[in-house]
């Protein structure tokens, strides 16, 4: 078995999420604590308790999402032994999930994380007024047809971009809100079996989120960066990447690149992977997994019971 371990992005945050891997696991409650102390913020309480719209808010779920993922980790190295240099053929996350992974494999430690994860949702949410952007999933579209149907939809002075290409069939489009509008109803015209409005606070990876990356240039270019302990597979070039100087330059286009997902889990599968582990809050991943290629396996760690049953490294 070569296994891959996967790191989600926002959306899977969840009230409550990493409550029980605290309860159980000391190593978890300091990860928390770690966050909270980084962020001067008692992040974790948010996570445990909410509320829910303080959580989903895009600079507390970033680092929350993170954090989740992180104490994970950390348990199963101290519970199962897990040392992801001796024992994954790569990392790779979905968006923000790329930090969680970076800091994963050691190119980044756990407090630059949390304040760079902070700060990249700051800037997403201040690039583009609330109410001006959007995001929306075409269902059934490949990704050729989602490119098709934004630039159909895009005007002169108005943005709309295939965004997150996540599984056959869900690629996700971005950019101005009444670009997107016009999206949606170009796919319903060619037939596609529906489009949905994501509930988003910004049109995120596309070009309107270039004040975002100018941010992210400049904090980037302030935080040390390793090479990390396993390969790194990054959103924009769907390929393996360890070196520091590319981890960098990437994690700035990642701002307003497409999400390669779909193509990062095929190239993942070439390169001899046969499982996914998707580490942290919810399941989506794996989900995503089991459609993208029927003969990988996936599964989801983020529960002390999850934990429990996940076998030997």
């Amino acid at each position: 078995m070569t296994r891959a371990f996967v790191f989600p992005g926002q959306g899977s945050q969840a009230v409550g999420m990493g409550r029980d891997l605290a309860a159980n696991f000391a190593i978890a409650r300091q990860t928390f604590d770690e966050v909270d102390a980084a962020l001067a913020q008692p992040l974790s309480a948010l996570m445990f308790e909410g509320p829910e719209d303080q959580l989903t808010l895009t600079e507390n779920a970033q680092p929350a999402l993170m954090a989740v993922s992180v104490a994970v980790l950390r348990v199963l190295q101290a519970e199962k032994g897990l040392d992801l240099a001796r024992h994954a053929r790569f990392v790779a996350g979905h968006s923000l999930g790329e930090y969680s992974a970076l800091c994963a494999a050691g190119a980044l430690t756990l407090a630059d994380t949390a304040r760079l994860l902070k700060l990249r949702g700051q800037s997403m949410q201040k690039a583009v007024p609330v109410g001006v952007g959007a995001m929306a999933a075409i269902l059934g579209a490949d990704l050729d047809a989602a490119r098709e149907i934004a630039a159909a939809a895009s005007a002169e002075r108005e943005v709309c971009t295939a965004a997150n290409d996540n599984a056959p069939g869900q690629v996700v489009v971005s950019g101005h809100k009444t670009a997107v509008e016009r999206a949606m109803k170009i796919a319903a015209e060619r037939g596609f079996k529906r489009a949905i409005l994501l509930p988003v606070s910004a049109p995120f990876h596309c070009p309107l989120m270039q004040p975002a990356a100018d941010a992210m240039a400049e904090a980037l270019a302030a935080t040390t960066i390793c090479a990390p302990v396993v390969p790194v597979v990054a959103n924009v070039t769907a390929e393996a990447v360890s070196d520091p100087a590319a981890i960098r330059s990437l994690l700035v286009q990642q701002v307003t690149g497409a999400v390669r997902w779909r193509e990062s889990v095929l190239y993942m599968k070439a390169q001899g992977v046969t499982e996914l582990v998707e580490l942290g809050a919810g399941k989506v991943l794996a989900g995503l997994a089991k459609r993208i290629d029927k003969d990988l396996a996936a599964l989801s760690v983020g529960t002390p019971a999850d934990v429990a049953a996940f076998g030997p490294v």
